[in-house]
């Protein structure tokens, strides 16, 4: 519930970047990081729930941050919508920290504007399953 907790109020932080413009946001480094650095630690943050669900429901071990989702898919913990959105997150984080290309703008400011739900999503899927 601690990190649950922390999720929301990460969201809560981020949700004021929400109406940025992509102009704005490719031109301000620091808007930037504080954005990136936050999506990081929310995607870190379901990630590390999903490892204890996994655990807690005794499911294979993930290969790594995309695969965790997919546990908890084969699982029938979430469904496949949520899976397959929480999948890209991972690969977002992964670009990220890994820095493997520059970060596109649009997919941050998309995500920004479209998808900071998925997390209340995860969130209530979380939920439902330590009811």
């Amino acid at each position: 519930m601690r990190k649950l907790s922390e999720l929301e109020e990460y969201l809560g932080q981020i949700r004021e970047f929400a109406s940025i413009k992509q102009e704005e946001y490719s031109r301000d480094w620091k808007t930037q990081r504080i954005i990136e650095r936050t999506l990081q630690m929310m995607i870190e943050l379901t990630v590390d729930i999903s490892a204890h669900l996994i655990s807690d429901k005794r499911l294979r071990v993930p290969t790594g941050y995309a695969d965790t989702f997919k546990v908890l898919f084969e699982g029938g913990l979430i469904g496949q919508d949520l899976y397959q959105v929480l999948m890209q997150m991972a690969k977002f984080r992964n670009v990220v920290v890994h820095q493997y290309d520059r970060i596109d703008d649009k997919i941050v400011v998309d995500i920004l504007q479209n998808h900071l739900g998925d997390f209340l999503l995860f969130r209530d899927a979380v939920l439902k399953i330590l009811k």
